[in-house]
């Protein structure tokens, strides 16, 4: 009968070891999974903002050529103006 409990004590022992070690095994799976979630949603967020980056910088070259022909009719404009004071 000593020979059973000392055999339950260690088996005793070595499930209460397990439990130790599994335990933050559970824990560091639950969070690897919260982490995995949130790098797929920073992935999509980044999709998104490098789409809108290239609409925006689109729309900054329409920008930059609208500027440019505004600046050249003005400057015609001007030198219009400065011809006719001038006569």
């Amino acid at each position: 009968m000593a020979e059973i409990d000392r055999m339950a004590a260690q088996l005793n022992a070595a499930l209460d070891q397990l439990d130790k070690v599994a335990l933050p095994l559970a824990e560091a799976r639950d969070q690897a999974e919260r982490h995995k979630a949130e790098i797929e949603r920073l992935k999509r967020e980044r999709e998104q903002l490098l789409s809108r980056i290239a609409t925006l910088e689109a729309e900054a070259r329409e920008l930059v050529g609208i500027t440019n022909e505004v600046e050249s009719r003005l400057d015609s404009a001007i030198l219009e103006i400065r011809t006719a004071l001038a006569s």
